[in-house]
């Protein structure tokens, strides 16, 4: 059961969330943009959130989940503090980002798309940040590491405490 303090957090974030869609002057074709904000607000779209954008568009919850379920920079999973991302595009693969995600899923243990119970990392994949010229590449956030190698994951964590 959530404590008060969590409560009371939640529901300043759909107040805040309700001000925003409040404030817009056409709701008719906002979804992707009030779900943007929305993520930004909650850190990602549980069920509870898509069905209160729902309400509030006045457009069905399966509207909503197909949008958020299409598009890959919603996510529904919550992101651990240290959101920690693989790229696996070409240029990474071919250099090993499979290894290294491998590795990354043993030190953490957990799977991709997961947060650790501590809730301190997630992990993820993504294709491709530009960064090819230091592949394989891997995100911490904003934080970008690059030749990485399979030693090189402790390292990177250590980083994050």
């Amino acid at each position: 059961m959530a404590n008060n303090n969590e409560t009371n957090e939640s529901v300043k974030m759909f107040e805040e969330l309700d001000k925003y869609i409040d404030s817009l002057q056409e709701k008719n074709g906002a979804l992707i943009t009030v779900l943007h904000r929305a993520q930004d607000i909650f850190g990602y779209l549980p069920a509870e959130v898509q069905a209160h954008v729902a309400k509030k568009l006045d457009i069905p919850v399966s509207k909503v989940y197909g949008v958020v379920s299409f598009y890959s920079f919603f996510t529904m999973n919550s992101k651990g503090k240290y959101d920690i991302s693989v790229c696996l595009g070409t240029a990474c693969y071919v250099r090993g980002a499979d290894k290294i995600l491998e590795e990354f899923k043993k030190r953490l243990d957990i799977g991709l798309g997961e947060t650790t119970p501590d809730g301190k990392f997630s992990l993820r994949t993504l294709r491709c940040v530009g960064a090819c010229g230091l592949a394989p590449v891997v995100m911490v956030g904003d934080r970008v590491y690059g030749r990485v190698t399979p030693d090189s994951v402790d390292e990177i964590l250590a980083d994050c405490k």
